[in-house]
């Protein structure tokens, strides 16, 4: 929430903290339902019709952030380990996808980014004889004025540093779950980092809430890697996502009750 915060007031588009931490809470109980679908959610409810753009920019930046960490945790557990971690990325994650990116599908997907490229273009070129050009061109200044609010930060450590606590908070959760296992009790800090770069992973493929890749790929690595039980593998990634989960509803209900009663208040 302070993270985001920092980007908005940035941005130009401040908002309360208690509407932030409301929004964020509402979208991620989206999320859990249509993956993605949150981040919009959010964003309607902490803008303003005229600064949903800036809004939206800023969230954008949040997840390259993210992003950003998730290949940092990916790199420093394959580097901690090789011998161990390194295999398994290589066969259970890359490989299969990449597999699924065969020659045709990138040829399609250069085709969507050349058109999306000359629509953008087209749009800013013809601003001035179309209003649906003026409209996407507003829009896309909006957005790229959000996705700039990193740069106009005064205090990007501070930014860097939320960014660094959110995720130690998933490492300390995982490492947490480990010990709470009694079969994988004995696992330590390294682990816990390998873990989580496995279940962030498996949370960016478009499945609902990571339900079914999560379960699997902890449950595989807990199996191949460690040689544990399936049935271990399953209960450790079941007490990760689902403890999360209910987390994510219990303040999910509670902050749209609180933004829905917001709303009537206003209207009355």
């Amino acid at each position: 929430m302070l993270r985001w915060k920092t980007l908005l007031k940035s941005s130009g588009c401040d908002a309360r903290k208690i509407t932030i931490w409301d929004a964020n809470n509402v979208g991620n109980l989206a999320n859990v339902v249509i993956p993605g679908s949150g981040e919009f959610i959010r964003c309607g409810y902490a803008s303003s019709k005229n600064n949903y753009g800036k809004v939206l920019g800023t969230i954008v930046v949040e997840r390259i952030w993210d992003f950003i960490a998730i290949l940092a945790i990916v790199v420093l557990a394959i580097l901690l380990d090789n011998s161990k971690f390194g295999p398994f990325f290589r066969e259970q994650v890359w490989g299969p996808a990449s597999g699924r990116l065969n020659f045709s599908l990138w040829w399609v997907l250069i085709a969507l980014i050349v058109l999306a490229a000359i629509f953008v273009w087209a749009s800013f070129r013809f601003k001035d004889r179309s209003k649906l050009f003026a409209k996407v061109a507003g829009a896309l200044s909006s957005i790229g004025n959000g996705l700039d609010s990193f740069r106009k930060l005064d205090r990007k450590l501070i930014f860097l540093l939320y960014t660094g606590i959110i995720w130690l908070m998933y490492l300390l959760m995982c490492l947490s779950i480990q010990k709470a296992v009694p079969e994988m009790s004995h696992l330590g800090l390294e682990d816990a980092l390998f873990f989580t770069a496995v279940g962030n992973l498996a949370t960016v493929i478009p499945v609902p809430g990571g339900i079914g890749a999560y379960h699997y790929l902890l449950a595989f690595s807990v199996s191949t890697i460690y040689g544990g039980s399936w049935e271990t593998g399953i209960l450790f990634a079941t007490l990760q996502h689902e403890l999360h989960a209910i987390l994510i509803l219990i303040l999910g209900i509670i902050s749209y009750v609180h933004l829905s009663l917001q709303s009537r208040r206003k209207d009355e």
